[in-house]
């Protein structure tokens, strides 16, 4: 943004600060931003892990307690050296954007997919009407949260003279009484290179046992859609891919009955090669597919199987 004084060209960078308890995603955002807006990074680790990031200013969170609030405060005391707060989309990530953006009276968007700097204000993009399509607008929101899977995480060889600053964060005023940790699945399918991911049109729970045979046989992982995942609970919700699960990349996506809304398609739309498998032919998972079989899954494949030597 610039402006003139007395013939003088006066030009102000922007700046951005990104927060994310999750150090690959806030490497992921690192990328995401990288050529639009400069940024410097606050995380929750030990000084060592500042040259994870390649970021020249890095802010480290002496503690990160269950209680978001206190992390936002602790953000806040460091809020006027920024422009924009970028804040990774998990669930503790949510509520710190949200509580800043109360207390520092600043508007927020939810979830972006695109950012880029226009006339002083943000261009973005971002999912409307719950996923059903993808809306563009200029906005004067100066806090953004972005979800896992935005880009690749940034990854650089560079040395940075990096400036580390210790931030306190303060006890939170809430008493834990007892913690219960939630079960968690050793599938990460972020980093599967072959998913066979099965939707409502399987029909039956069964169906998983022929999915899973193809995913053997491909040496991959087998992946639902929300509807399998969270209505039907047939696959664990560390397997759903798609707005409210996981964003995956692998070479090899196979849809199994899986119709192609864009709340899935979001997803898996970086994966390299696209099969999809469904008897009906006016699915939309058919615009997004590089190869696609119309056909019974239940007939087709087993032979696929079989034809891999299983």
């Amino acid at each position: 943004m610039a402006k003139v004084y007395n013939n003088w060209v006066y030009i102000k960078f922007m700046r951005g600060l990104i927060f994310s308890e999750n150090a690959e995603l806030g490497k992921e955002m690192l990328n995401f931003l990288g050529g639009k807006i400069e940024c410097d990074v606050a995380f929750a680790g030990e000084v060592g892990e500042a040259g994870l990031f390649a970021a020249k200013k890095i802010f480290i969170l002496d503690s990160y307690p269950y209680d978001p609030q206190p992390v936002a405060i602790a953000l806040e005391s460091i809020a006027t050296s920024y422009d924009y707060f970028f804040v990774g989309a998990t669930t503790a990530g949510r509520e710190v954007a949200a509580m800043m953006s109360q207390d520092l009276k600043i508007p927020m968007e939810s979830e972006i997919l695109s950012f880029d700097l226009e006339s002083g204000q943000a261009r973005i993009s971002r999912f409307y009407y719950g996923g059903k399509t993808v809306m563009e607008k200029i906005t004067s929101a100066r806090i953004f949260t972005v979800m896992a899977g935005i880009a690749s995480p940034l990854v650089t060889e560079k040395p940075y003279e990096q400036e580390v600053t210790v931030v306190h964060v303060q006890k939170p005023g809430i008493n834990l009484i007892t913690r219960e940790e939630k079960q968690k699945g050793s599938i990460d399918l972020t980093r599967a290179d072959v998913i066979v991911a099965v939707g409502r049109g399987i029909g039956k729970k069964e169906g998983l046992d022929v999915a899973g045979k193809l995913a053997s046989a491909l040496g991959g992982e087998l992946a639902g859609s929300r509807p399998v995942c969270s209505d039907l609970h047939w696959l664990g919700e560390e397997r759903q891919v798609g707005l409210s699960g996981k964003r995956v990349k692998p070479k090899i996506y196979i849809a199994l009955g899986i119709s192609g809304q864009i709340q899935h398609i979001v997803g898996m739309r970086d994966s390299k090669i696209v099969i999809a498998i469904n008897r009906d032919k006016s699915a939309p998972i058919f615009n997004e597919c590089d190869y696609g079989l119309v056909g019974d899954l239940y007939e087709i494949v087993p032979k696929l199987v079989q034809a891999l030597g299983f």
